[in-house]
């Protein structure tokens, strides 16, 4: 088990500013850091790469598609379009040491069509997540798509759904995420939940109701834990929580006002991890 934290508290663009924030990490017992692979080019990601592996820090990464590059989508451009950034962010992910690409990729984040999810759109994006983690391969990079709630998603919102497409691509360097938040809005009980996904669960995301301290809300942790205890889960458990710092980002995942204090997410949430991995 590694405990990791996403720098999506701070920034969705990682640079020399943030290695200070990076070292005190280090120092509360991280093993690593999630970086959002938004911007940049492969020279930048190298040595943000070099740094945390001088530092001895893993790295986690999550991708994501704009609606132009939907790889559900019915127009075949955008599909390929979507597959040429999964590439990108494969890349970038390379150069900076990664190990699991995790995001709700398999499709266009907060995209609708205002109808169920079709067939042929699982398939489109099957279809492309296959040559994506194709691609992914030759980096020794595993890809992990999201099931995100339905709030912000209509393609994949379960395990069971999550677990349907990890078949259909049916690729070894692609498997599932789990993340609690999501899970606390559309599961029936997180242990199953887990139990569910297990076969192809590549990483976990402990994440808050209101993506604050996790902890302090309403999920059930003590299930979550217990799911991961009973599959030996040995995978990264990463802290996901946002806050209004980027304002332009902030407004594109409806964050609205701060949930807790930065350092208590991070301190509270690393404790909350290692006490409930270890009951």
């Amino acid at each position: 088990m590694k405990i990791g934290m996403n720098m999506l508290l701070w920034t969705n663009h990682v640079t020399e500013e943030h290695f200070g924030i990076i070292d005190t990490l280090k120092e509360t017992g991280f093993n690593g850091i999630e970086l959002f692979l938004g911007e940049g080019e492969e020279p930048h990601y190298t040595k943000l790469g070099n740094h945390f592996t001088d530092i001895d820090m893993g790295v986690t990464a999550v991708g994501s598609l704009s609606p132009e590059q939907n790889i559900a989508s019915d127009n075949k451009s955008y599909r390929e379009a979507g597959l040429e950034r999964l590439k990108w962010t494969i890349d970038v992910a390379a150069a900076a040491n990664v190990e699991v690409i995790c995001g709700p990729f398999h499709s266009t984040f907060a995209f609708f069509t205002r109808k169920p999810p079709t067939m042929d759109e699982k398939k489109w994006s099957a279809e492309m997540l296959r040559k994506a983690a194709e691609y992914a391969s030759g980096s020794n990079i595993i890809l992990a798509p999201e099931a995100v709630n339905r709030f912000e998603c209509y393609l994949y919102n379960t395990m069971q759904d999550l677990k349907t497409m990890v078949e259909l691509v049916d690729h070894p360097n692609l498997g599932a995420m789990y993340d609690t938040h999501h899970s606390n809005i559309e599961e029936k009980n997180q242990e199953q939940a887990i139990k569910t996904i297990a076969p192809y669960l590549k990483h976990v995301h402990i994440s808050e109701n209101d993506r604050g301290t996790p902890g302090s809300g309403q999920v059930d942790f003590n299930s979550a834990f217990k799911g991961l205890r009973d599959i030996n889960y040995d995978g990264w458990l990463t802290i996901e929580a946002f806050s209004t710092v980027i304002p332009e980002f902030a407004n594109a995942i409806n964050v609205w006002r701060d949930y807790s204090p930065s350092e208590e997410i991070y301190t509270k949430g690393f404790q909350l991890i290692k006490e409930g991995m270890k009951k």
